[in-house]
């Protein structure tokens, strides 16, 4: 059953992560600058916030919760959170050089293929007792191979495509589309934003 309940999970979660960004489209006065700090904004500082406060057990406050938790815990979470904000960052940066549907394809698969090996690696390194590579097991190892193939072939498709554009036909779809620098921030965003799970292992004691 909880299996179940964390797969619905997920499944909002995922559509309301992709559906989000669909305002984008519609929004031509504004640099691509101002609208990710409006969002950012809300979704990264207002909201959290108010859902750390929500979740303080009655009689307590947050600022007791941080002065219970080890301060090199703390250091870690915010610098691996800081990283994950970088990949975030340039997770927008992909979509404007790459368009929405390559961007976030390129981002996304890349955070669940290397985010997958590397948040096990991470964790082994810095909590060896969590025995946490025995996750690396045949079938996520295969999963992963599967996900970066899939990556490269949306990379090679979207070369393909840019390679038949004229540049009037190229600004039209996406007015600062630039394949190349495109392709390495999404590759960046995706690395980066592997560091999350990290960050959450590191701040397990504030929560």
């Amino acid at each position: 059953m909880n299996i179940i309940i964390g797969l619905l999970i997920i499944a909002i979660g995922a559509f309301c992560q992709s559906s989000s960004y669909v305002p984008i489209n519609k929004i031509k006065n504004w640099s691509w600058e101002s609208y990710w700090l409006v969002q950012g904004i809300f979704a990264w500082l207002l909201l959290p916030f108010l859902g750390m406060i929500l979740a303080v057990p009655a009689e307590h406050s947050f600022t007791e919760m941080f002065a219970a938790a080890p301060s090199f815990n703390i250091c870690m979470t915010i610098f691996f959170g800081f990283l994950w904000g970088i990949g975030g960052l340039t997770f927008g940066l992909s979509m404007r050089y790459l368009g929405v549907a390559l961007g976030q394809s390129i981002a996304l698969g890349t955070c669940a293929g290397l985010g997958t090996v590397m948040g096990p690696v991470l964790l082994n390194i810095f909590f060896p007792q969590l025995n946490a590579l025995s996750a690396l097991t045949a079938a996520v190892i295969t999963g992963v191979v599967v996900t970066l193939a899939g990556i490269a072939i949306i990379g090679v498709a979207g070369k393909m495509k840019a390679d038949s554009l004229s540049d009037e036909q190229k600004k039209e779809a996406v007015r600062d589309f630039n394949f190349p620098k495109g392709l390495m921030i999404a590759l960046l965003s995706g690395f980066m934003s592997g560091c999350f799970n990290v960050g959450l292992e590191f701040g397990k004691d504030i929560n």
